[in-house]
């Protein structure tokens, strides 16, 4: 119990030493800065944030969990394979992601919020609208505090954070040493790509709807209900959506030219497009097959002549 008193005790002063524009924030900042513009450069997710977000969840870098574990996002196991930190906190003994370097924690955290469908709706948004971020965060179930959205938020004006959101740095590529933690049979984490905006994973042989069900923590009904499923078959390179498919396909893509063997199934999964709303648009019914070199519209009813 003493223990449990000492570490709530050292989390208070923590916060305390990183209240606003002290030097311990300031010195956050210069020193992660450039992996949240790159972290941006290349997921979507504002510098801003991520900034605020470290500020917050680690206290500059000085909380236990940051310090005995490099965990600057306050991240929690779930399906993490790697090195654990066990310590109090919603609830007694939770387990946390232990990484060798606040680098790796920076880095997984981008993939977190990639790879979790409940956040996939973020990334509609502008990096430049911080605001709208930290709303979503919230909305999105990332932090239990009431007022957590307003706090990411008054860090981020009172050090001007948002000077950070623009682009122009270049990409860094994730190191591959920070595979260590996923599971080696099922790297699924690695492996999303978004698709019209919406997460998917490419299907590789060995792969099941169960095993991505389970493995991104979405009921199987849920994500056979995404890929307009009602059945379990699944082939190898078809990509698996783990959010809900859009009513059109993305900007710049209104028409699909059909070749030998395409199906309206299988168009609906390479633009993420909603199959009743394909069927619709081309006056088809489910399991009509189209025609070789059919021109197939992908944002609206097709023309008729």
């Amino acid at each position: 119990m003493n223990k449990i008193y000492v570490i709530l005790f050292l989390s208070f002063i923590c916060v305390n030493i990183c209240g606003a524009s002290t030097d311990s924030r300031k010195a956050f900042i210069k020193k992660y800065k450039d992996i949240a513009i790159e972290e941006m450069d290349r997921t979507g997710i504002p510098a801003s944030i991520k900034l605020a977000q470290g500020i917050l969840e680690s206290g500059c870098g000085k909380s236990q969990l940051a310090i005995n574990a490099n965990n600057h996002f306050g991240i929690k196991c779930h399906n993490w394979n790697g090195p654990s930190f066990t310590m109090d906190d919603d609830k007694r003994n939770e387990c946390f992601r232990k990484y060798r370097n606040p680098e790796e924690s920076w880095i997984d955290h981008s993939e977190f919020l990639l790879t979790r469908p409940r956040y996939a709706f973020l990334f509609d948004l502008p990096k430049t609208d911080y605001k709208g971020w930290a709303k979503g965060l919230k909305k999105a179930g990332y932090a239990t505090a009431s007022d957590y959205a307003q706090k990411l938020i008054k860090i981020i004006e009172e050090e001007e954070l948002y000077q950070f959101d623009r682009p122009g740095k270049k990409i860094r590529p994730i190191p591959n040493e920070l595979n260590y933690q996923l599971s080696e049979s099922k790297n699924y984490q690695s492996r999303v790509v978004y698709i019209n905006k919406i997460p998917s994973v490419k299907v590789k042989e060995g792969d099941t709807f169960e095993s991505i069900a389970q493995y991104f923590n979405i009921p199987l009904k849920k994500l056979l209900k995404y890929n307009d499923k009602n059945e379990l078959s699944i082939r190898t390179g078809m990509h698996v959506f783990l959010a809900k498919k859009k009513n059109k396909a993305p900007k710049g893509y209104t028409f699909h030219k059909t070749k030998a063997g395409d199906t309206m199934y299988m168009i609906s999964q390479i633009y993420g497009i909603k199959l009743a709303k394909l069927l619709q648009y081309n006056y088809m019914e489910n399991g009509e097959k189209p025609q070789v070199g059919e021109m197939i519209s992908l944002r609206g009813p097709a023309q008729l002549y």
